[in-house]
């Protein structure tokens, strides 16, 4: 029998890796949840386009719905799973359509509402839960003159929430103040010629990104 000679390999070539990083979420997959995690029945709105109409927590899922006469949404604990019952309690104040929803990062019962009615709400969640529909916020930012289409809390600084409208302003706003009602942003931002149709901060809320419409020359 003939022996067939290997050649030998130095040892930067028996340690070559392959130059692509290996994603450590390359074995992770969904699995749909039974029917008892789910949440049915839930008036899901037809208005909100292409933003957000879902707002998540460790408590509270939060959901814009269809609403007669201006805008609303849902909060519903995140145990309470199931048929959902059609007279749940809702959050509306705005006189139109509710575009986006966030909550707070530093308190969980407090989340923040824009519309098409050229304002931003903010909300406290009773830690009882809704009993009734809740109508009053705790604050109203009043500086767009046209419909918020986006809302977005600073990371890091608490109280402060960012606003963007189809004024094509970004709106800066400082919500710890005893007035129900603000009138002036600590500061607004006019370099866009555009409605944004995102925006997103980096991790230590330094930087914000936003995202818009090309522009023809």
């Amino acid at each position: 029998m003939a022996s067939e000679h290997m050649p030998k390999m130095n040892s930067l070539q028996m340690s070559w890796q392959p130059q692509y990083r290996c994603s450590k979420y390359r074995h992770v997959f969904g699995k749909p949840a039974n029917k008892e995690s789910c949440y049915d029945c839930v008036p899901i709105t037809r208005s909100v386009q292409d933003n957000h109409f879902c707002a998540v927590n460790p408590i509270f899922i939060a959901v814009v719905t269809e609403c007669a006469g201006g805008g609303a949404f849902l909060v519903i604990p995140i145990q309470q799973s199931g048929k959902l019952d059609p007279h749940h309690p809702k959050v509306c104040g705005h006189r139109g359509n509710v575009l986006d929803i966030k909550w707070n990062p530093f308190n969980d019962y407090v989340i923040a509402s824009c519309s098409e009615d050229a304002t931003v709400k903010i909300w406290d969640i009773p830690k009882h839960l809704l009993n009734k529909n809740l109508t009053n916020p705790s604050k109203e930012l009043l500086g767009h003159t046209r419909r918020v289409g986006l809302i977005e809390w600073h990371p890091t600084a608490s109280n402060i929430i960012f606003s963007t409208g189809y004024d094509y302003k970004i709106m800066i706003w400082n919500i710890d103040s005893d007035d129900p009602v603000i009138y002036s942003p600590v500061r607004t931002i006019e370099c866009h010629k555009d409605v944004i149709l995102s925006m997103s901060f980096n991790t230590d809320g330094s930087l914000l990104a936003t995202f818009l419409q090309r522009q023809d020359n």
